[in-house]
């Protein structure tokens, strides 16, 4: 949907993308450039990124300890973060 029709229609723009659980493209000449989706569903994709960096920090930081990599106290890493 052009973004000239989604400002006309707007109302109807969220209830579509509320009721449908999908998200609705905004175009402009043809190109999307924004979507609109429902506040739950984008609260749940943000909270599935957040846990995908979570455990691929974690990962990372696994694999650091395996080849060797001297570990860090945690009264240093509370000290660090002034939390100590």
């Amino acid at each position: 949907m052009t973004v000239t029709d989604a400002r006309a229609r707007l109302a109807e723009v969220v209830d579509a993308a509320r009721v449908g659980h999908a998200p609705v493209y905004l175009t402009r000449r043809g190109r999307r450039v924004a979507a609109v989706i429902d506040a739950e569903d984008l609260d749940r994709l943000v909270a599935a990124a957040e846990d995908l960096a979570d455990i691929e920090a974690a990962t990372a930081a696994r694999e650091e300890m395996d080849a060797g990599e001297p570990l860090i106290p945690w009264e240093q890493v509370k000290a660090d973060l002034g939390l100590a």
